[in-house]
C-alpha cells in the first residue's frame, strides 16, 4: 500500500524583484493563464490525489487567505502557517516535520510555474536508487547563472551542484521541488547546525544522495517582471 501524500507550498516571499507588483499582491498569486500559481498548484497537488496541503505565508497574507477561503472545497485539506518572521525553506520545512508523518512529502515554491503535471517526479521517486533520500525536478534553463546548476550521472543521480556561479557548467537546473520521506527528514533533523537554506545547506550535504527527474515541458521562476510575461505567454500558446 502506498504512502498518503501531502505537501508544504511555500506561499510567505517578498518578491522583492518582481516590484511593483508585489507591493500590492503576493507573488504567488501572480496569474498565469488567468489563474494564480498558487491556485495552480492546488490543482495539480489535487490531480496527484493529495492528502493535505500546508502553506506558509508572511507578505500581504490576508490576500492568501481570501483566496483560500474561495478555492472549491475538496477532499484535499488545506491548512495555513502564518510566519511573522521568515524561516528560509528548510526552516520552514523542519519547523513542520509531524505533518509529514507516515506520508511521502512534497516541498514546492509557489511561485514557480510548473506545466507538467505531478506524476512523472511521483514515479521517478519511488522508483529511486535506494540510497537516495531526496528527489530534485531539473529542468532546461536558457539563464544558467542565475539558477542552481546540477549535474548527474547516467542513473540520474545528483553529483554536482553549482549554485549560480558566473561559469556553470551546463544547463539543467535545480527547479526547488522536492519529493522526500521519513528518511530525509531523519538526516536533516540530524545536520550539525540548524538549517534555514536549503540551496545553501542541505543540497550540499545530500550529495551522491539526491535522485533527479528531468522534465522537458515549461518550468519558470517568476522571480521578474520579465519571467512573469514570458510564462504568461508559455500559458497562452499552450491553452
Amino acid at each position: 500500500m502506498s504512502k498518503p501524500l501531502r505537501a508544504l507550498l511555500l506561499a510567505a516571499g517578498l518578491g522583492t524583484r518582481l516590484r511593483p507588483f508585489t507591493l500590492h499582491t503576493p507573488k504567488c498569486l501572480a496569474p498565469i493563464g488567468g489563474k494564480p500559481l498558487l491556485g495552480h498548484w492546488l490543482s495539480k497537488l489535487e490531480a496527484a490525489s493529495c492528502e493535505a496541503v500546508l502553506i506558509n505565508t508572511h507578505h500581504l497574507a490576508d490576500q492568501v487567505e481570501q483566496f483560500l477561503q474561495s478555492w472549491p472545497h475538496t477532499a484535499m485539506a488545506i491548512e495555513t502557517v502564518h510566519e511573522p518572521e521568515l524561516l528560509g525553506t528548510a526552516g520552514t520545512l523542519m519547523a513542520h516535520q509531524a505533518f509529514f508523518e507516515g506520508a511521502t512529502g512534497l516541498l514546492i515554491h509557489a511561485d514557480n510555474a510548473m506545466a507538467a503535471d505531478l506524476a512523472g517526479l511521483l514515479l521517478a521517486h519511488a522508483q529511486r536508487p535506494r540510497h537516495c533520500l531526496l528527489t530534485m525536478l531539473t529542468f532546461t534553463t536558457s539563464t544558467p547563472r542565475s539558477c542552481g546548476i546540477v549535474e548527474t550521472d547516467t542513473t540520474g543521480v545528483v553529483t554536482a551542484f553549482h549554485e549560480k556561479i558566473a561559469d556553470p557548467p551546463g544547463n539543467k537546473a535545480n527547479g526547488a521541488l522536492y519529493a522526500f520521506d521519513a528518511e530525509f527528514l531523519a538526516f536533516a533533523e540530524q545536520m550539525s547546525k540548524p538549517t534555514n537554506d536549503f540551496s545553501t545547506e542541505v543540497i550540499p550535504a545530500l550529495m551522491g544522495r539526491i535522485h533527479s527527474w528531468h522534465t522537458t515541458e515549461a518550468y519558470l521562476d517568476i522571480g521578474t517582471a520579465e519571467t512573469l510575461e514570458r510564462a504568461q505567454k508559455v500559458w497562452e500558446a499552450n491553452a
